[in-house]
């Protein structure tokens, strides 16, 4: 298959787990149930509707927490909102921890205030956060954005709105992204998930 323009052939490039990086494109509809329902506040599927992910968020604690599970009911890690910073921070566990030997990742926004998204992630033993690993840019407005290795060109993921009438009438936005070869789709799911909060959730 052709490479799109501005991307390179990558080794796997595991985040989250070597398990969630395909050697082909894999495309994921997130649904994101704006009712919030007990089975989770996104579900996550594969381009035949199989379930891959929920994204489940838990209430009355100091921070905002999201557990992303798998399929069979297994955390896979947990974002944590990290307050009492300028940034909108957010931090990525393996699992359901929040020790920060489990860190697998940190995102931040570029700017306080912003226009445009623009997203910064930080991979944990990239510790002096001077240069970010993977970066998003777009319009959450447009519900439109792309994601890119470092401060490369070179794309991982892009995603898009995708609406129905039924979704319109079920209260429920769905993104669809295409995960580019070899990338975690664990990763990029939980990078849009964060988006999603950072843009104002609900």
């Amino acid at each position: 298959m052709a490479q799109p323009v501005g991307t390179i052939l990558f080794a796997p490039q595991p985040v989250v787990g070597l398990q969630y990086c395909c050697p082909y494109p894999v495309d994921v509809a997130i649904l994101k149930k704006v009712m919030h329902l007990s089975d989770g506040n996104f579900v996550v599927t594969d381009n035949n509707g199989n379930l891959i992910f929920k994204v489940k968020g838990a209430l009355l604690t100091l921070h905002d927490r999201r557990v992303l599970i798998d399929a069979s009911g297994n955390p896979v890690l947990t974002l944590r909102h990290k307050i009492m910073t300028a940034h909108s921070r957010w931090q990525a566990f393996r699992g359901e921890s929040s020790d920060m030997r489990d860190l697998i990742f940190t995102a931040k926004t570029s700017a306080v205030i912003q226009l445009k998204t623009k997203l910064e992630v930080f991979l944990a033993n990239n510790r002096n956060e001077q240069v970010g690993d993977f970066k998003v840019k777009g319009s959450w407005f447009d519900r439109s954005c792309v994601i890119y290795a470092g401060e490369s060109s070179n794309i991982v993921a892009q995603m898009h709105e995708k609406t129905s009438i039924q979704s319109v009438q079920l209260g429920k936005d769905q993104f669809m992204v295409m995960v580019y070869p070899n990338i975690d789709y664990a990763f990029i799911v939980a990078l849009i998930v964060i988006l999603d909060e950072i843009n104002g959730g609900d």
